[in-house]
């Protein structure tokens, strides 16, 4: 295996947010260059605007024009746009997402292409960045496009919970006409394989939760329970996948019996983020699992009311970073491994 320092990739977010902050937090640590060569997408100017307005000192990037160009010992920033553009710190505006777009869109264009080996991205707002080139809910239904990959799954990572959802950023009103035993047992199989592929668990144990209170009461409060999710997670373990469930979701994170299980899988958004971000405490990453490229993020938004004020942590986007660092790692080990397996003795052959 090459011993080639890896490439992170970093997009802005909201130039209006605190993307920034907790970007320059965390590379302010020379220890991240031994690990990595980071890349950032975005301008010297707002760059230089954010360093000033929360008085970091003794940091710079190098600039650079290419990702090729990098500087393996320095955090390297790649000047996407030369125009002056006007910030507005803690604001919802429209150069808050053209901006945070024009980062976007060049540090895919550079994962598809190779020139990095991960992308690590910084929140936006998910209405200031509608255009007509950007019609998502968020980052990840653009890299699910982007890359031409039939299923992704949001996962919800900490080293003691990892939480996925089979519905993303749908209303919750749309979420029941949503759910099918397909989709579910897509999520499942998607789950099961991130588990084993990028986080090494050898028998990965999947706890599906139920979709409605008490999972259903065996159909007294639904039936989605028997008619979709049950036949799901038995097709799933009639293919030799540790699925479990359905689960009632209170009891289920009540009672902590999380713990018996490498991963959960939620019906919807809010099922599984209001518990996982209760647990992780601001340590949470949300990787995209399915894609053919890493991509992780912090597990928080553009918290537009701490903006500029220096007092956002950086914590969940240091652990992103690391995040994909891992498993970009855990990939290529196991790519390796499959290109040469491990010989088999005569003994374990009889």
């Amino acid at each position: 295996m090459s011993n080639t320092k890896l490439k992170a990739g970093i997009t802005f977010g909201d130039i209006n947010g605190i993307g920034l902050e907790v970007i320059m937090k965390t590379l302010l640590d020379n220890r991240i260059n031994e690990l990595c060569t980071p890349v950032v997408y975005g301008s010297v100017k707002i760059a230089s605007f954010h360093r000033k307005a929360l008085g970091i000192q003794d940091f710079s990037f190098q600039i650079i024009q290419d990702a090729a160009s990098a500087n393996p010992k320095r955090a390297n920033l790649v000047n996407c746009w030369d125009e002056e553009v006007k910030i507005n710190l803690g604001e919802l505006t429209e150069n808050g997402g053209k901006y945070a777009l024009k980062s976007l869109q060049k540090a895919v264009q550079d994962l598809r292409e190779g020139k990095i080996d991960l992308l690590v991205t910084a929140p936006f707002n998910k209405t200031n960045v509608q255009t007509g080139d950007f019609h998502f809910p968020g980052h990840t239904e653009y890299l699910q496009e982007a890359f031409g990959t039939p299923e992704v799954l949001m996962f919800m990572i900490t080293d003691h919970l990892k939480v996925g959802v089979v519905t993303g950023h749908i209303p919750l009103t749309e979420v029941p006409a949503s759910l099918t035993k397909e989709k579910i047992y897509a999520k499942i199989r998607l789950m099961n394989e991130s588990l084993k592929k990028d986080f090494w668990v050898e028998k990965p144990r999947i706890a599906v939760l139920g979709l409605n209170p008490h999972a259903g009461d065996n159909g007294l409060l639904g039936q989605e329970e028997k008619q979709i999710i049950i036949p799901a997670i038995n097709q799933a373990y009639s293919e030799h996948m540790l699925a479990y469930g359905p689960y009632s979701a209170d009891a289920f994170f009540g009672k902590e019996t999380y713990r018996s299980f490498d991963a959960v899988l939620a019906m919807y958004h809010d099922q599984g983020l209001i518990p996982f971000k209760s647990i992780a405490a601001g340590q949470g990453v949300n990787f995209t699992a399915g894609l053919p490229a890493v991509r992780t993020s912090p597990d928080h938004g553009t918290a537009f009311d701490i903006a500029g004020k220096g007092i956002a942590s950086e914590a969940s986007f240091r652990n992103a970073l690391f995040t994909a660092l891992d498993i970009v790692k855990r990939r290529r080990e196991h790519a390796e491994l499959n290109r040469n397996p491990l010989p088999v003795s005569k003994k374990d052959d009889e």
